[in-house]
């Protein structure tokens, strides 16, 4: 199959697979001695599910500790109809004893009883008790009854019961895993109490306020003192030395165990009650910790080994582990362990097999905006249509980004999932965009891929925001779009550059560090120095029409006994030809010369530069992307399309691939980015990381070198 029948079948090729909420409301319980989860969920007309779902750290076989705070949903709105109007009744029962007068009414024509009640707002029963004739005889035309009139008793529905919560104020370096943590209550629990949480960001802004669960007269730093844990008394322990351990007075632990005083005093052996120790490890904040989300099913056991901490040290950070192990229990740790485990937003990451995390009930529906441009293609004339698209680089970017994602969309039904995707052709015309997204119901929409034109993407961002949909910028970086629902694929260049740096840190002993950098990337040359001070800069002579360096000076900086490690910045092709011609020729059997770059821009990827050159400097750079080989993506490409994939095909394939993955674990992007970590396919990997009011970046990259004529991936 040719490329120009590969084309038109990619064009007409449109996926068509198909594919009443309401808010909830909650207040808290702080539960009696006594108390069970049946019996709370009685009182709540509720089930004992409904208070699980809330309240991850219970168990159901498991007894109530007193004091435990608990997050009851109330029935929905929908759902408790009949169970608001007993309540109004019952209440109008309590209240309205007597009436405070009547009004007299004359019974016309086909009234009937129920009538006369809507129309007065009583009940049929509050008529017949003030007219006790009705109780025997039928209402008659001309009759005169009288109404009763009740004093207005207005109810208000509240979501949040003020005396359950209190508000917290976030203080800087806090997140929702921290504040939880100080709680004691799950994710689930914070979420379910703050809904807003659950839009698009993890993020908490300095001075947000929350609702947070409380006991009755109790503050966040009163909270533990309410939490109580059991003490077994050792040998030769007194009160005073008790309550310095416990920063109580012995006379407040004598009122919390009466028993101390009918025992004659404190005994050796005995149990009492005590006020939890307060935690003095220090500001629970994200300068001192990492956070653990307990999973369903873990074990202390797997917990420490997976966490690579003692059990021990576990239990001193986090004292209610004491209690036993639940799901939803937020654990903290200390900030240094993140050096060895996956660490994101100051959470810690479970190692996710998005492969083995797929739910089928998940049916993702994608949007692809890509500029297809139809309009300027005459699919009746072969040789017209294949001049045009070897024209336009915004075709030939479209169609190969979309001949991949369509292979993603192959592997992705093997799986058993069911995906929905719509097609659109932006035409290069923002006004076209715009039209799209008026006609499209996005309610429903899992993402959107595209388009690539920057004031395209920045409108359609701005639209599908109303609904919380992400939009995945294919290729592009970076923009001056301010919204957190656009996720950027290409790591930027600081990004790559920070990478670069971190990777040369750790490779970095004796060499002799030279930069040669231009005007345009004297930022580079900085960040470089700033790495490694020692670093000789070799002066750059930038004319009108000229830019050239020193060869003489040049040849002076570089050393016969150690390696020259040369940093090569700029995004001026003829130029950089002539620096890698010129190290080449620098490169001998006395003097070692290698080549590096931060910026890995088009500048070098001229025809005119020597790949064999690129080699003898062993060149490394960083890089968004990486060489391909024959993988099953590459062998799946060529049976559907008789071509070899290019490195959009490559990159549609492994963005949509990562995309429905995801999006088959967590129905919502911005969740399962926030829990998945790196993600690798077959020529890109992603990281998203979030810039609060900027998006999603993309962090994960690679570093490529030129070694034996071939491009290789360095392994850090």
């Amino acid at each position: 199959m040719n490329n120009f029948i590969k084309y038109l079948a990619i064009v007409f090729m449109v996926f068509f697979v198909g594919c009443k909420a309401s808010a909830q409301q909650f207040k808290t319980h702080a539960v009696q001695s006594g108390e069970t989860l049946y019996s709370i969920a009685r009182q709540y007309k509720i089930t004992t599910v409904d208070i699980l779902k809330y309240n991850k750290e219970l168990r159901e076989d498991e007894l109530l500790k007193p004091n435990t705070i608990l997050v009851i949903p109330m029935p929905k709105q929908e759902d408790s109809a009949q169970a608001i109007a007993d309540s109004i009744q019952k209440a109008k029962e309590e209240a309205q004893q007597e009436p405070y007068d009547f009004t007299l009414h004359r019974v016309r024509k086909r009234e009937t009883l129920y009538g006369i009640s809507q129309r007065y707002n009583v009940t049929e029963e509050d008529i017949k008790r003030y007219n006790r004739d009705l109780y025997a005889t039928q209402l008659k035309k001309g009759m005169r009854i009288q109404i009763p009139r009740y004093r207005i008793i207005e109810t208000q529905a509240d979501s949040i019961n003020t005396d359950d919560f209190e508000k917290y104020v976030v203080l800087p370096k806090e997140t929702r895993w921290s504040i939880a943590h100080k709680y004691g209550i799950t994710l689930d629990s914070m979420i379910a109490l703050n809904p807003d949480l659950e839009k698009i960001s993890n993020h908490l802004a300095i001075g947000q306020v929350l609702n947070l669960p409380k006991i009755a007269g109790s503050s966040v730093d009163s909270v533990q003192v309410q939490l109580y844990e059991s003490y077994t008394v050792p040998a030769k322990k007194t009160l005073y030395s008790l309550g310095i351990e416990y920063d109580i007075k012995g006379e407040q632990i004598v009122r919390l165990n009466p028993e101390i005083v009918e025992q004659g005093g404190l005994k050796e052996g005995m149990v009492i009650r005590l006020p939890k120790k307060k935690d003095v490890s220090g500001a629970v904040n994200t300068d001192n910790f990492i956070f653990y989300e307990v999973k369903p099913k873990q074990t202390s056991f797997s917990l420490t080994r997976n966490l690579d901490i003692s059990y021990s040290e576990l239990l001193s950070l986090n004292p209610d582990l004491a209690r036993g192990l639940k799901a939803g229990m937020i654990l903290k740790l200390p900030k240094e362990k993140g050096a060895s485990l996956e660490v994101k937003n100051s959470l810690i990451l479970d190692k996710i097999n998005l492969l083995d995390s797929i739910n089928l009930v998940n049916k993702p529906k994608l949007i692809f905006m890509l500029p297809f441009r139809l309009n300027r293609i005459n699919l009746s004339d072969k040789e017209s249509a294949e001049s045009a698209i070897s024209r336009s680089n915004a075709i030939k970017y479209s169609l190969g980004l979309y001949s991949g994602a369509l292979v993603a969309v192959d592997s992705i039904a093997k799986l058993g999932l069911s995906v929905d995707i719509k097609t659109y052709d932006t035409e290069l015309d923002m006004q076209k965009a715009k039209a799209v997204m008026r006609a499209e119901n996005l309610s429903d929409v899992s993402a959107i891929v595209g388009p690539l034109q920057a004031n395209s993407l920045k409108e359609v961002a701005v639209q599908a925001a109303n609904y919380q949909v992400p939009v995945i910028a294919p290729l592009t970086s970076d923009s001056d779009i301010s919204l957190n629902n656009v996720f950027f694929s290409i790591p930027t260049d600081d990004i790559l550059r920070e990478r670069m740096l971190n990777y040369m840190e750790t490779q970095v002993e004796d060499q002799n560090l030279i930069i040669i950098a231009d005007t345009v990337n004297a930022f580079a040359a900085q960040k470089i120095t700033e790495k490694f001070p020692g670093s000789k800069i070799v002066e750059v002579v930038e004319e009108e029409e000229n830019i050239s360096i020193n060869l003489e000076d040049f040849l002076l900086l570089l050393s016969e006994e150690k390696e020259n490690w040369v940093f090569v910045e700029s995004n001026n092709t003829e130029w950089v030809s002539s620096i890698i011609s010129i190290l080449n020729s620098s490169n001998t059997e006395e003097i070692k010369v290698r080549m590096f770059t931060t910026n890995k821009n088009r500048a070098f990827e001229s025809d005119v530069i020597s790949s064999t050159h690129l080699s003898n400097l062993r060149f490394t750079y960083p890089s968004a992307y990486r060489e391909v080989g024959r993988d099953s993506f590459v062998r799946q490409y060529r049976r559907k399309w008789g071509s070899t994939p290019d490195r959009y095909a490559v990159r549609g394939f492994d963005l949509t691939y990562d995309l429905l993955l995801k999006l088959a674990y967590k129905a919502n992007l911005f969740e399962a980015s926030d829990l998945v970590g790196v993600t690798e396919y077959t020529g890109n990997k992603f990281n998203y990381n979030q810039d609060f009011s900027a998006g999603y970046y993309n962090t994960a990259c690679y570093i490529m070198k030129y070694e034996e004529m071939h491009i290789i991936e360095v392994k850090p």
